[in-house]
Order: C-alpha cells, then sequence, then structure tokens
C-alpha cells in the first residue's frame, strides 16, 4: 500500500511539471482574477492593524480587539453558502462583482462608523466589507482553477495566492502609515481611518467597473463549473462522503485560525517583547509579509518537484518548531521566528485549497463554498488567543501548535482523493 501511495505521489508530481500554468486564452482573465487575490489580502491584514489601532483610540481590551477578527472571518461562515449559491446561479463574472461591490460598500460605511466613534459600528462596516472579501474567495478560486489544466490546478493557485501575498505586504504598510504613525489627523483620532478606507472604496468601485466591461471566455466543459448553465442543486451528502474534502474543511478552519491569531498580536509582541514602536513593528509587520509572499513563489517552483501534499506537511513542521521558538520570549531569535512563520504559512491556504478541490467534479463550487465558510477559523482563534495574550503575549503563541499538527495530518495522510 505504501509504494502504491509513494507511486501515485510520484505520478502526480510528474504531471504537475508537464502542465502548463494556464493557455494564452486565458492571460487577460487570468491576470484579473489574479488581482482579485491581491486586493482581500490588503484588506485582510488591514484588520490587524485595525485590530491594535482600537485599544489605543477606543479602549478595548486585547481579548475585545480580537472581534474585529471575529467581524471578518465570521462573514467567511455567512457568505461562503450563499456566495457558492450565487456563483452556480450567476456564473463567475456576477459573483466577482457582488463581491466587488460589498467591498466597496463595507469601505465606505467606515465613515459613519468613524464620525460615530463606535467600535461596535466599524465591525458592522467590517463585517459587509469581509461579506464581500467571502464571496471573492468563494469565486476566484474555483475561477482560477478552472483556467487551465487540471493537473497546473495546485501551482496556479499557488502563484495567484503570491500577489495576495503581495496584497498582504500593502495592507499593513498603508495601516502603519495612515493610522499608527499618527502622520494624517490628529494623534489618537478616527480621521486617518475613515480617510483610508474611502480610498479603498473608490479603487475597488473603479475595479469593479473595469471587470463588468471584461469579456470572459468559454471554459471547457469539463472545467465550467459555477458557469450559469450548470444550475442543478446537487445533494451536500454526497460531497461530505469525499474524505480528503471534509479533511480540508477541517485543516482550512484551523489553518486561518493560526492565521488569525498570529496576525492579531503581532504588533503586540514586537511592542511588548521587543520595546518597538506600534508603527515600527507594523512595518516589520509588513516585513513578514514579503516573507509570506516570497514563501509562495518559493513554492510555487518547488511544487514543480515535490508532490504540493509533501510540501504542505513539511512547512507545518516547521510552524511547529517556530511557535515553540516564539513562545519563549528569547529577543531576536524569538522575534525572527515570528517573522518565519509566516514564510512557512505562505504555501497553506492555497494549497488546502487546491487539494480539498481535487477531483470533485460537479461538487467543486459546493466544496468551494464549504471551504470558504472553514475560515472561521480565524473568528474564534483571536479571542481565545487574546485571553492567554492579556497575560503574556510570547505563551499565546503556544495555541497555534495544534493548528499546525493537524494541517500536518491532513498533508501526511487525508489529502489523496478516494479512487
Amino acid at each position: 500500500m505504501e509504494n502504491t501511495t509513494l507511486s501515485a505521489s510520484a505520478a502526480d508530481a510528474d504531471a504537475n511539471r508537464a502542465a502548463k500554468l494556464t493557455e494564452r486564452k486565458y492571460w487577460v482573465v487570468f491576470g484579473f482574477v489574479t488581482l482579485l487575490f491581491m486586493l482581500w489580502g490588503v484588506a485582510i491584514t488591514m484588520g490587524d492593524v485595525l485590530n491594535k489601532h482600537f485599544q489605543n483610540v477606543l479602549g478595548v481590551t486585547r481579548a475585545e480587539s480580537g472581534l474585529v477578527q471575529f467581524s471578518i472571518f465570521g462573514a467567511y461562515a455567512v457568505m461562503g453558502i450563499p456566495a457558492g449559491l450565487f456563483m452556480k446561479r450567476f456564473g463567475y463574472k456576477a459573483g466577482v462583482l457582488l463581491g466587488l461591490a460589498l467591498y466597496a460598500l463595507g469601505a465606505f460605511l467606515f465613515v459613519p462608523a468613524a464620525d460615530a466613534e463606535s467600535f461596535a459600528f466599524f465591525r458592522g462596516a467590517l463585517f459587509v466589507l469581509a461579506c464581500g472579501l467571502a464571496t471573492l474567495e468563494t469565486v476566484a478560486h474555483p475561477f482560477i482553477a478552472s483556467l487551465g489544466e487540471q493537473a497546473s490546478s495546485d501551482r496556479r493557485i499557488n502563484f495567484a495566492q503570491s500577489f495576495n501575498g503581495l496584497g498582504t505586504i500593502i495592507g499593513p504598510m498603508l495601516g502603519s502609515y495612515f493610522i499608527l504613525s499618527g502622520n494624517i489627523g490628529e494623534a489618537g483620532s478616527l480621521t486617518s481611518v475613515k480617510m483610508l478606507y474611502v480610498g479603498i472604496g473608490a479603487v475597488i468601485t473603479l475595479v469593479a467597473m473595469a471587470f463588468g466591461l471584461l469579456r470572459m471566455p468559454i471554459l471547457q466543459a469539463d472545467q465550467g463549473h459555477g458557469q450559469p448553465q450548470h444550475r442543478k442543486a446537487l445533494p451536500v451528502k454526497g460531497l461530505f462522503r469525499r474524505r480528503h474534502f471534509v479533511w480540508a474543511f477541517v485543516a482550512q478552519f484551523f489553518n486561518t485560525a493560526a492565521q488569525g491569531g498570529t496576525w492579531a498580536f503581532f504588533i503586540n509582541y514586537g511592542h511588548e517583547k521587543m520595546g518597538l514602536s506600534d508603527e515600527v513593528a507594523g512595518y516589520y509587520f509588513a516585513v513578514s509579509m514579503v516573507l509570506m509572499t516570497v514563501g509562495r513563489f518559493v513554492g510555487t517552483f518547488l511544487m514543480k518537484y515535490i508532490a504540493p501534499n509533501k510540501l504542505l506537511a513539511t512547512f507545518a513542521a516547521c510552524n511547529i518548531l517556530m511557535c515553540v521558538i516564539i513562545a519563549q520570549g528569547w529577543g531576536w531569535p524569538s522575534f525572527i521566528a515570528l517573522l518565519m512563520l509566516n514564510f512557512f504559512f505562505s504555501i497553506m491556504f492555497p494549497t488546502i485549497f487546491s487539494l480539498g478541490l481535487k477531483d470533485l467534479g460537479p461538487y467543486t463550487q459546493q466544496a468551494s463554498s464549504f471551504i470558504v465558510m472553514g475560515v472561521v477559523g480565524a473568528a474564534v482563534f483571536p479571542f481565545i488567543m487574546g485571553r492567554v495574550a492579556d497575560y503574556d503575549v510570547a505563551v499565546a503563541y503556544y495555541l497555534p501548535i495544534v493548528c499546525y499538527l493537524v494541517i500536518l495530518l491532513f498533508g501526511s495522510r487525508f489529502y489523496r482523493p478516494e479512487r
């Protein structure tokens, strides 16, 4: 049995090497959908900057500030299935436009939230914005997976997620300059938050208008899931009989839980354990996102030679070691481990996603919706980490070890579709 598994894994790696990343006829759409990955990366990491700013300006505790992530990632749990149903009924293009519209609306709602100086209002605005992000993620992953051969879908999603990594660099840099530096508006005010999100809303509106004018290619029949003609609903129980999908959903829950907790308290760690100002810690957060982006490009390259599941398991094991070092509070060695956490985290989300969608045929859209819903892990975990971080932010980093153990199990044993 072991030899059979190894042979099949080698065959998958050979097929992945031979397949093109995408085809010429898909280039324009591929580029545009890749841009979407970058745009939601900006919004996700901006939430972590807001987390610290709300602690400073609105006087919320660390545990309470974890509710920022609850508002963002809780939207994924609410919007995952509706977004999938909308995509199945109206197609990829309409799904993208809906996501962009909600993204822009949520950004503009920051204006009345800032005027009211209300943490609850801000969380409502973030929830609307994140419903847009959840819609974009539900649509974009199966969309970009369909733009070429299935054998190269892991590389294609990781390539697009590399630009998501670029967005996660831009997000904390914008947030550190506009929000944490005090350069915009009065110190301790919400003016800078309001101005920044008005600008973001305007950019997203322009992107939506441009995408609305884009002509969609006709996908091959066996890749066309999510196109309007495939409207018949399939029984969900058939999907949940696919063991690799169920494990992908569970792995994504714990993966995003680790991500949400790690990012939410990065700036706190830099300030308390390293003596950095909030602004400087925010810039180091951007550096960690550079490492994540590098990790995605490196991972995309390595997947030409190493089976994606093996690389996933290896990176999960590395992050277990990083968490142990971070929790010791050893100064720069621990802070460097905190930076490196993102390098090894880099391939996890897209690789879990693509492995979970393998060989699902007409269930692909439904599977995408459920895997996106798994992102709710990032809604609940920061609050739990925050309770520990209220006492010692370094010790809180022991908690993600449990998450990486689950990912290690998925990548090493439970990733393969049952034939």
